[in-house]
């Protein structure tokens, strides 16, 4: 525990104890405590991406950009690293990596640290999600991630990643929808909108052919709401009917033997009777008496 802390100063220990973890003030205090002699230069060829690094895809224009920059100017700020069997693998700081070599460059500055697998996975997902570089997809999975490899419940995770219980439980559930539609979701094709409302659905193919049918008409998420709710109101009168089906053979029995109207739905028996008269002979034949 002690060689963590001079590893980490007490104000990461401290950070990391936490509720909240947040990553800007995570990468303040990594560099506001190190010092010039403490930034070393390594090979790229000796740094590979946090196993726990969530982001899937980079896009090629903004790397471009940067990698320009870094041509021009150099690696402004030091990546963040920790030592691994082979070599290092990257803590914070995986766009300036990828765009270093963009830009022909065969080493970077960067700074060494220890860091527990806990602390690793929560730094990975921390730095894209407040950074907002994430796609849909990419932080479901990241919040799946966090919620199996740290045992957190999702109130805890909502803590952690500062946003709301709402938030994450519907991020969550975009990972039950198809593959094809959630490639759909990582393309851009589809807005969060439109995959949290086609989530709340339950037929696979159903929710892939509305995906297309959005994509195809550019429907916005209001229509999509709308066209879905009058689908599951078709289905939800359809079960209704079906369960009354399944108690039509008990309404008959009924009807013939009080010789009235007799409706069972919602786990009721519903007895029509005409007057006082007719109720005190159903009471008679049903042998109720006061």
């Amino acid at each position: 525990m002690e060689t963590k802390k001079r590893a980490l100063g007490r104000g990461l220990e401290q950070l990391f104890n936490s509720e909240n973890l947040d990553f800007e003030n995570f990468e303040k205090q990594i560099y506001e405590n190190t010092s010039n002699e403490e930034i070393v230069e390594i090979n790229l060829d000796e740094l590979r991406p946090n196993p726990h690094q969530p982001r899937r895809i980079f896009k090629e224009e903004a790397l471009q950009d940067l990698a320009d920059s870094i041509k021009q100017n150099g690696v402004f700020q030091p990546i963040i690293v920790k030592r691994s069997i082979k070599g290092y693998e990257i803590v914070a700081g995986e766009r300036r990596y990828r765009a270093s070599k963009l830009a022909g460059l065969t080493t970077i500055p960067a700074i060494i640290r220890d860091f527990t697998e806990q602390q690793m996975i929560e730094i990975a997902l921390l730095e894209n999600l407040q950074r907002e570089n994430l796609n849909a997809i990419e932080e479901a999975l990241a919040y799946k991630s966090m919620i199996e490899k740290l045992s957190l419940t999702q109130d805890e995770l909502s803590a952690k990643v500062s946003k709301s219980r709402s938030h994450v439980t519907n991020m969550l559930g975009l990972l039950r929808l198809p593959t094809e539609v959630q490639k759909m979701i990582i393309n851009g094709d589809l807005s969060m909108g439109h995959a949290r409302v086609l989530s709340k659905l339950e037929d696979d193919e159903k929710i892939i052919a509305y995906a297309h049918k959005i994509v195809e008409e550019k429907l916005p998420v209001r229509d999509v709401e709308d066209i879905t709710h009058q689908e599951e109101r078709k289905v939800q009168i359809k079960r209704v009917k079906e369960v009354n089906k399944d108690y039509k053979y008990v309404e008959d029995l009924l009807r013939d033997k009080l010789d009235t109207k007799v409706v069972v739905k919602d786990r009721k028996v519903e007895i029509s009777f005409n007057n006082i008269n007719d109720l005190n002979r159903i009471l008679e034949i049903l042998n109720v008496k006061e």
